[in-house]
């Protein structure tokens, strides 16, 4: 079973940056698309960015669009996601999921296989 371990989750005032860390198994990170996902109280699970292995093109939510930024590092099997301009409404569960790169799919959620077991972000006004 792959494992992915998010990291960096906290609490912070509007306008802060925060940097969440996913560290992945070995066997998950080679070959493999990586994305963040959010599930705020009371809502579904929602897309955040996601980060291709085959090409390296970075994917965002529009909500997120400029503010956030996903990255990866193979060397350290690990993704990160560097969120600045953080707004109340950023506030979630963070998760980092990962599937098989295939080269389609890195916004759909029913794609990704594995999943970590989230890290709270709070942003507070």
């Amino acid at each position: 079973q792959v494992q992915l371990v998010e990291s960096g989750g906290g609490l912070v005032q509007a306008g802060d940056s925060l940097r969440l860390s996913c560290a992945a198994s070995r066997r998950t990170f080679s070959g493999y698309a990586m994305g963040w996902f959010r599930q705020a109280p009371g809502q579904e699970r929602e897309f955040v960015s996601a980060i291709s292995w085959r090409s390296g093109r970075t994917y965002y939510a529009d909500s997120v669009k400029g503010r956030f930024t996903i990255s990866r590092d193979n060397a350290k099997n690990t993704v990160y996601l560097q969120m600045n301009s953080l707004k109340p409404e950023d506030t979630a569960i963070y998760y980092c999921a990962a599937q098989v790169d295939y080269g389609l799919g890195y916004m759909t959620e029913t794609r990704y296989n594995d999943w970590g077991q989230g890290t709270q972000v709070t942003v507070s006004s």
